[in-house]
């Protein structure tokens, strides 16, 4: 689902939207499979045990009612939050928004971002996600969880990031690359990058 376009400046394009990953869903919905279990063996030994017809009515609802709030809590919130949380990578900022009654986001500028890191364990690379960290220019560094693809979506921000400042920014350059004599980002006697040692 493409992210909506009244939440976009005039003429801005959206390269990447990414819902967190699915692994995020899978202990809440655990939760919430044992509470349908219990549940239901509650319910039969409800209906199988020799009460009478009221205090089964009274103890069905009172399960009922604690599956209704499993529900809810464990299945319903965490896949409406799923929903409602969006990393969006357009050709002018990162953007993250979550919340369900609550809104929050934060927007990141591409010029003003410094360096892109990912990270991921072993059991994240075997589902294609993982912790991509952003820092930016006077900020300490933000990280996001469950990105899926994190290894493409840091290869598209790094694209992005050198797009608008252009690859010969010195902010990339490897210092190893420099000729011999040459230190980077300062203009030597010909008014290139680099300077002569002396």
């Amino acid at each position: 689902m493409a992210y909506p376009r009244e939440n976009l400046a005039p003429g801005e394009r959206v390269v990447l939207h990414r819902h967190p990953h699915w692994k995020c869903l899978l202990a809440p919905l655990l939760v919430f499979a044992v509470i349908t279990a219990a549940g239901g063996v509650l319910a039969g030994v409800i209906v199988g045990s020799s009460l009478g017809q009221t205090p089964k009515t009274v103890l069905g609802i009172i399960v009922g009612l604690m599956w209704a709030l499993g529900f809810i809590w464990y299945f319903a919130r965490p896949l409406l939050s799923w929903k409602t949380t969006h990393f969006v990578l357009t050709d002018r900022r990162v953007m993250f928004r979550n919340g369900i009654l609550t809104r929050s986001g934060i927007d990141i500028p591409i010029r003003r971002i410094n360096t892109v890191e990912f990270r991921h364990g072993l059991v994240d690379r075997m589902l294609r996600t993982g912790t991509l960290v952003i820092e930016s220019a006077s900020d300490e560094p933000l990280s996001f969880d469950d990105i899926p693809q994190v290894e493409k979506v840091h290869a598209l921000l790094y694209h992005e990031v050198l797009e608008m400042y252009g690859e010969d920014d010195d902010r990339f350059d490897d210092p190893r690359d420099d000729p011999p004599g040459r230190v980077a980002g300062r203009p030597d006697e010909r008014g290139e990058r680099g300077v002569r040692e002396r």
